[in-house]
């Protein structure tokens, strides 16, 4: 039992290893899913948002991490 929750707990760090990438991604899939099904946007434009927001999020998150490298 102990293996099987050492096993799922590494396979969620994989996923989820950098807290505030993981939040943006939520956000960001939360604000299409409103944007597709709240205001009925057509999909051109909920894909092009999800396009350009994940592209967004992983050069910020990149940056972040330049950044947190760089200092001592």
């Amino acid at each position: 039992m102990k293996t099987i929750v050492m096993i799922l707990r590494e396979i969620a760090a994989l996923f989820v290893d950098d807290e505030r990438l993981a939040l943006a991604i939520l956000a960001l899939v939360g604000f299409c899913a409103v944007l597709a099904f709240g205001v009925h946007g057509s999909a051109i434009g909920v894909g092009a948002a999800l396009t350009g927001g994940s592209t967004l999020v992983l050069v910020f998150s990149v940056q972040q991490g330049a950044k947190r490298k760089r200092q001592p």
